[in-house]
C-alpha cells in the first residue's frame, strides 16, 4: 500500500476538502499541482486562488495558453521553453515570417481570452522518450525535441500536459512540462501581453535569435489594474531615465554594461560609502585595499579558475605573449591566423596568466594567512570597497541592475564556531541599521540550507544552519526556510527588501563558508595551544553598490534625502540684483557643511523654479528685493511644502538637522527587535 499514489485531486475529494478555488498544493517542501501523482494518505496544504503561491502556477499555465494561441494564429511557428517568472511569464518562440508587433500580441491576447473563457480543463500523463519523442518530431518541434533529449540523458520521467483548445482538430494542445498547471483554464481571471525582445536559444549567443514574448496573469482583473498601474509608476521611476534627467549616470558604448557616474551622481555614490565606512568604525570593521589584478594562481587556489572563469576577466600581458612567442613559428602563424585553430586556443589559454578580480574574498584569505593569528584577534572583520569586475553577457546586462564593473560593501569574517552566533546576530543589528536609514521597513528574510552538493561535514552544516536560525528565533524576526538553496560552501540569510511600489529586492546576504579557509589552509592558535581552522562569513547589506543605486533611486523616485541629496539647497534670484546677496548666504551655508547651488542667472523665476523642481533639489529658497533688503529666505521644502519668510540661521538650522544620515537611538546596540513591527511576515 505504500506505493499506492493519487492525484492530490482525488485525496482532496475523498476527504471532502476539494473546492474550485483551490488550484495546487503544497506538499514536501513544494508547489505541486493537482494533476501530479502523491503518496496516498500524504498530508497536503491547499493553495487557494488569492494565495501568492498561486500566481506561479497561474502564470505558467498563461504560458501555454498563449503558446497555444500564438500556433493557431501564426502556423509554423515553433515553440520551446515557457517559464513562470516573478512578474509574470514569458514564452521563446522561433516564427519564420518574422518579428512580433504589437497588433500581433493584440491578437495574441484576444485569442487567450477566447480558449480560457472555455475553462478547459488541464491534463497530464507521462510518456516514454520514444513515445514523446516521435510525437513532437513528427510535428518538427526541432526544439522540443532537443529538450525531451535532454531530459532523457538526465533519466528523468517525461510529462505532458494538454489543455483544450478550442478549433483544433484534437481539441487540446500539448507540451512537454514538469508541471505545476491549474486544474482548468478558467482559473486565469485576467492575462496582459506586456513586451517582446530577443533572446538566444539556451541564453548562447552562438544558437540561433528566438522572439520572446512577456505577460502576465492575475486571478482577477482588478488584480492586474493594480499591477499595471505599478508597471506605469516602475516606467516613471526607471533608474536609468531618472539618471539621464537628474545628471547622475550614463554610459558609452566604448566601455558596455560599465557605469559612468556624472559629478551629481558621483557625489551619492560616495556619501553611500561614508555612511556605511562611519557604521564600521562602531561595528569593529577593518578596512582594508586589496589589488584588482591577480596571478591566476590565486583563483585557482580559491576554486574561480575552476568554476568561475567564464565570468572573468582575463589578462595577458606582453611578456607572456613573449615568452611563448619567442623562437616559436608555430606560434607567429597562429596569430597570423594561419596556424591550427585548436592549438591556437590552447596557446592563448596557456599565455593568460592573470585576471581582474570578480570577487574580494579569495584576497582577504590571502591577507589573514600572511602570519600566524590567535584565538584572541578573532573574530577579524575585514571590510574592502575594491573595484570588481564580472563578464556579463550582453543579453542580462541591465542598466545598473546587471553590470560588469561594481564596488561591494564587501567585508568578511573570520571567526571561531562558537562566535558565530553573536557575529551574526551584530551583522543583522548592522543590516537594519542600515535599511532603516533608507526607509526600506518590509524586510523578509530566507534561510537557505544545505544543497545536495555540498562540501564540509553534516555536524558543520547543522551547527552553521542552527546558528543563522537562532539568530533569527532569538531576536522574534520572521524568515522562510528554503531547503537545498544554500551554497555548496554553506548555509546562508537572505534578505529581500520591499520597495515604494511593492517591488522585492535581494540586497543583503551573510553566509557562511567552510570551504574557502580549507582551500586556503588558514588557521588559528586556539587557547589549547592548537591549530583550529577558522569559519568565515560573508557578507553584504547594500550588496553591489551599483545595483543598490538603481534601487534606492527609483525607491525614492529620485527624491534624494537631505543627508544624501548631491545638493540640499538651491538659492534662486528673482533677477540678477539679488545675486550678490545671493551668493553672501550661500557662501555661509557652505561654511556650515552644507551643499549649495546658486540660480542667479537671467532665467525667468518661473523657469528657474521649475527647473530646480526637476531636479528634486531638497530646498528651495526664493530671493528677491525684499529678502535681500531684510537679510532674510522664502524657502520652500520638496517635502513639506513652504516655510515661509525665515531668517538665514533659522533655515540653516533647520537643514543642518536632515544633514547628518540617520542613526538608531541605540547605535550598533540596537537590535532587530527594535525593528519587528517594520519587518514583513
Amino acid at each position: 500500500m505504500a506505493d499506492v499514489q493519487r492525484t492530490p485531486r482525488e485525496l482532496l475529494e475523498a476527504r471532502g476538502e476539494f473546492a474550485d478555488e483551490i488550484v495546487a498544493v503544497w506538499f514536501d517542501g513544494k508547489i505541486v499541482d493537482l494533476h501530479t501523482p502523491v503518496a496516498d494518505g500524504a498530508t497536503l496544504e491547499p493553495i487557494r486562488v488569492g494565495d501568492a503561491r498561486a500566481l506561479s502556477v497561474i502564470r505558467h499555465s498563461a504560458a501555454h495558453i498563449m503558446a497555444d494561441a500564438v500556433q493557431r494564429l501564426f502556423p509554423g511557428t515553433q515553440v520551446t521553453i515557457g517559464p513562470a517568472v516573478e512578474s509574470g511569464f514569458y514564452y521563446d518562440f522561433d516564427r519564420p515570417d518574422g518579428p512580433f508587433t504589437d497588433k500581433d500580441l493584440a491578437r495574441i491576447e484576444k485569442e487567450m481570452k477566447k480558449i480560457i473563457s472555455g475553462k478547459k480543463p488541464f491534463t497530464r500523463e507521462e510518456m516514454s522518450h520514444e513515445q514523446v519523442r516521435s510525437l513532437f518530431d513528427g510535428m518538427g518541434e526541432k526544439y522540443k525535441c532537443e529538450i525531451i533529449d535532454t531530459i532523457a540523458a538526465r533519466g528523468e520521467s517525461i510529462s505532458v500536459y494538454r489543455h483544450g483548445s478550442p478549433g483544433r482538430k484534437d481539441g487540446s494542445w500539448f507540451d512537454v512540462c514538469a508541471g505545476p498547471h491549474v486544474p482548468h483554464a478558467g482559473h486565469l481571471g485576467a492575462v496582459k501581453l506586456t513586451t517582446v525582445a530577443g533572446a538566444y536559444w539556451r541564453g548562447d549567443e552562438r544558437n540561433p535569435m528566438l522572439q520572446r514574448i512577456y505577460g502576465t496573469a492575475f486571478p482577477t482583473e482588478a488584480d492586474l489594474e493594480a499591477y499595471l498601474k505599478q508597471l506605469e509608476e516602475a516606467k516613471a521611476r526607471d533608474h536609468r531615465k531618472l539618471g539621464k534627467e537628474l545628471e547622475l549616470t550614463m554610459f558609452h558604448e566604448y566601455a558596455p554594461a560599465m557605469p559612468f557616474f556624472l559629478p551629481r551622481g558621483a557625489s551619492v555614490y560616495h556619501r553611500l560609502i561614508q555612511y556605511v565606512r562611519d557604521l564600521y568604525v562602531d561595528y569593529g570593521y577593518q578596512e582594508v585595499i586589496t589589488p584588482q589584478v591577480f596571478d591566476k594562481k590565486l583563483f585557482e587556489t580559491s576554486g574561480h579558475w575552476e568554476n568561475y572563469q567564464d565570468n572573468m576577466f582575463l589578462s595577458v600581458t606582453r611578456d607572456a605573449y613573449q615568452d611563448i612567442v619567442a623562437g616559436n613559428p608555430e606560434a607567429l602563424a597562429a596569430i597570423e591566423g594561419k596556424g591550427n585553430r585548436e592549438w591556437f586556443e590552447q596557446w592563448v589559454g596557456g599565455s593568460i596568466r592573470t585576471g581582474l578580480k570578480p570577487m574580494n574574498c579569495p584576497s582577504h584569505c590571502l591577507i589573514f594567512g600572511q602570519r600566524k593569528r590567535s584565538y584572541r584577534e578573532l573574530p577579524w572583520r575585514v571590510a574592502d570597497f575594491g573595484r570588481l569586475h564580472r563578464y556579463e553577457r550582453g543579453g542580462v546586462v541591465h542598466g545598473l541592475a546587471r553590470v560588469r564593473t561594481f564596488c561591494q560593501d564587501d567585508a568578511h569574517i573570520f571567526c571561531t564556531p562558537e562566535q558565530m552566533v553573536e557575529e551574526i546576530s551584530a551583522f543583522n543589528r548592522l543590516l537594519f541599521e542600515v535599511y532603516n536609514a533608507f526607509a526600506f521597513d518590509k524586510v523578509a528574510i530566507k534561510l537557505a540550507l544545505r544543497p545536495d552538493k555540498r562540501v564540509g561535514t553534516d555536524e558543520m552544516w547543522d551547527r552553521a544552519e542552527a546558528a543563522l536560525e537562532q539568530v533569527l528565533v532569538e531576536a522574534n524576526l520572521p524568515f522562510e526556510k528554503l531547503d537545498g538553496e544554500g551554497a555548496f560552501y554553506g548555509p546562508k540569510l537572505e534578505f529581500h527588501v520591499t520597495d515604494a511600489i511593492g517591488r522585492s529586492w535581494q540586497l543583503g546576504t551573510i553566509q557562511v563558508d567552510y570551504a574557502l579557509p580549507e582551500r586556503f589552509g588558514l588557521d588559528y592558535i586556539g587557547s589549547d595551544g592548537a591549530a583550529h581552522r577558522p569559519v568565515m562569513l560573508h557578507r553584504a547589506i547594500l550588496g553591489s553598490l551599483e545595483r543598490f543605486y538603481g534601487v534606492y533611486l527609483e525607491h525614492c523616485a529620485g527624491k534624494f534625502p537631505v543627508w544624501l541629496a548631491p545638493e540640499q539647497i538651491i538659492l534662486l534670484t528673482v533677477s540678477e540684483r539679488q545675486s550678490d546677496y545671493a551668493q553672501k548666504v550661500a557662501a555661509e551655508l557652505r561654511a556650515l557643511g552644507l551643499r549649495v547651488l546658486v540660480d542667479d542667472g537671467s532665467d525667468k523665476l518661473g523657469a528657474k523654479i521649475r527647473n530646480a523642481r526637476l531636479m528634486r533639489h531638497p530646498y528651495l529658497v526664493v530671493i528677491g528685493d525684499d529678502e535681500a533688503t531684510a537679510g532674510t529666505l522664502s524657502a520652500r521644502s520638496r517635502d513639506a511644502g513652504e516655510l515661509g519668510s525665515m531668517t538665514v540661521a533659522a533655515f540653516a538650522e533647520r537643514v543642518l538637522r536632515e544633514a547628518s544620515a540617520p542613526r538608531l537611538e541605540k547605535t550598533h546596540a540596537a537590535g532587530p527587535r527594535e525593528q519587528e513591527s517594520n519587518i514583513s511576515t
